[in-house]
């Protein structure tokens, strides 16, 4: 496997990623190629690396990338800005696609947390995804926040949004609250997440309440409809506390098919990035690209 730095521009902003080369690639041969898009307040270093080389020991080319404003990328730093993320996704399509070692007609998106949000969006609205799988992912923004919180904190947060919305009105300007004050983790949560981003100079502690707006704002479950009848695979866990796995769900019970939903037995959170979780993970992922995103396109089916 060989990894390589590279750059492409979203909106006339430079954007990093890193590119992931299977060993064993022909002159000439072109490959499928998966783009892999990371969660809420994350950076392409952060899990998706261990993601991307599975998915190139299978054969396929893989690009992992920092949306606009997070990691490497240049832009106005750690917005959500959702709608800006699936702008972004569709960059790295076209990027991924005009690689020499790329079959752009296979291309495939891959998704966790709230990359698993932005990967169906943007599977809905762009038909040259071929094929999807989201992770623990969210269906509806507001229900999700609402979920997780008792009613006097959603209250709370409302009230802190309200007066956030006419603050950015009025002077350009959301205040930086800590990442734990929107993103309220469980116990598990909060414990395997500072484990994993204590080493990451990319991964930030504070974020924009703007936040809060733009995730009441975004539900993919209103266009996962639209991805049909190309296939989507949606993977959660049953002990799931921060993004509860009823945002899978939701998102299946309206996707067409071709599609699946797998639910892991005994995993938070968190672990869908580690040890035997991660290794279900990547097995029913690999899976579901080998049957519809083939590294050879004999035989496999293109819907």
């Amino acid at each position: 496997m060989q990894t390589q730095p590279v750059s492409f521009y979203s909106e006339g902003v430079n954007l990093r990623g890193d590119l992931f080369l299977p060993d064993g690639l022909a002159a000439n041969e072109r490959r499928p190629g998966v783009v892999l898009c990371h969660g809420y307040t994350g950076v392409r270093s952060l899990y998706l690396p261990d993601n991307a080389r599975k998915l190139t020991e299978a054969g396929y080319v893989a690009l992992t990338f920092d949306y606009k404003g997070w990691g490497d990328s240049d832009g106005p730093k750690s917005r959500l800005s959702p709608y800006g993320r699936v702008i972004d996704s569709q960059a790295a399509l076209t990027f991924l696609g005009a690689q020499p070692m790329v079959d752009p007609d296979r291309l495939g998106l891959y998704g966790t947390s709230y990359g698993g949000a932005t990967v169906v969006w943007t599977a809905a609205v762009d038909p040259r995804v071929r094929c999807v799988v989201s992770v623990v992912g969210i269906g509806h923004g507001r229900r999700w926040m609402r979920s997780v919180r008792r009613p006097d904190e959603f209250a709370d947060l409302m009230e802190r949004a309200a007066a956030d919305r006419v603050k950015r009105v009025m002077t350009g300007q959301s205040e930086f609250v800590e990442r734990t004050d929107i993103l309220l983790p469980d116990r598990q949560s909060a414990e395997l997440a500072a484990a994993a981003r204590a080493g990451n100079p990319g991964a930030v502690s504070q974020i924009p309440l703007e936040f809060i707006d733009d995730t009441l704002g975004f539900h993919p479950e209103w266009v996962v409809d639209k991805i049909a009848p190309r296939p989507v695979m949606l993977i959660t866990t049953d002990n799931d506390r921060l993004v509860p796995g009823d945002e899978s769900g939701e998102l299946f019970r309206r996707a067409g098919e071709p599609k699946r939903l797998v639910v892991l037995r005994g995993f938070g959170h968190y672990e869908v990035y580690t040890g035997d979780c991660f290794r279900q993970v990547m097995e029913h992922t690999l899976g579901w690209y080998r049957q519809y995103l083939p590294v050879s396109p004999q035989g496999g089916t293109k819907p």
